[in-house]
């Protein structure tokens, strides 16, 4: 199913048993190549988009983080904070496109997890990356997010907030466009203190 923006819906599971792996993957397209000069140079020398999924967690005792390559912080879907960032596609043309891994037997540990995704490098066009975001869960259906408002410059965008509750997550459609990781955590009242990082 698809969200509109502020639809909020709850991941349901099979009678007796927890919510299990929970898939988030982001995936988006490429602009199209230019040949060369002005245009050419748009998106960095055709380098393209560098889209990259990322969230802030807060949990139950209060402890609050990030999970994202930037910083190397991939988290652990075994130990805390039970959210596992897979791997980081800088190019946007694997067919898999970014996932992350939060382990819903752990729900009772985590008060909510906002998904965002940032461009790490290529221009602030998301029109053209058409991303879209999708929360899986066995015995869910899929519910998918696109990040369907195309007019902003900003680099950022948080995309869906999951809060706990009770023994499942509510899934709501956020979209909306940031300056980058402090906008975001100030917008949600998330209080982390921030340094610049780099995935290299």
């Amino acid at each position: 199913m698809e969200l509109r923006k502020g639809q909020k819906v709850n991941l349901t599971k099979k009678a007796g048993t927890n919510l299990g792996k929970i898939s988030i993957n982001l995936n988006w397209s490429q602009p199209e190549k230019k040949d060369s000069g002005f245009f050419g140079s748009i998106f960095g020398n055709n380098n393209g988009i560098d889209l990259d999924l990322a969230c802030l967690f807060e949990m139950k005792d209060g402890s609050k983080g990030v999970v994202q390559a930037l910083g190397n912080c991939f988290g652990s879907f075994q130990s805390f904070p039970y959210i596992e960032l897979d791997g980081d596609d800088r190019t946007g043309n694997s067919a898999a496109g970014e996932n992350m891994r939060i382990n819903g037997s752990k729900i009772s540990e985590i008060k909510r997890i906002l998904i965002f995704t940032f461009i790490y490098e290529g221009a602030a066009n998301w029109s053209e990356a058409k991303g879209v975001v999708t929360v899986k869960c066995s015995g869910s259906p899929d519910i998918i997010v696109r990040m369907d408002e195309y007019g902003s410059n900003k680099c950022a965008c948080a995309i869906a907030m999951l809060e706990n509750q009770g023994d499942t997550f509510s899934v709501e459609k956020i979209v909306r466009f940031f300056n980058g990781h402090e906008d975001i955590d100030r917008a949600f009242g998330w209080g982390l203190r921030w340094v610049e990082g780099s995935k290299d």
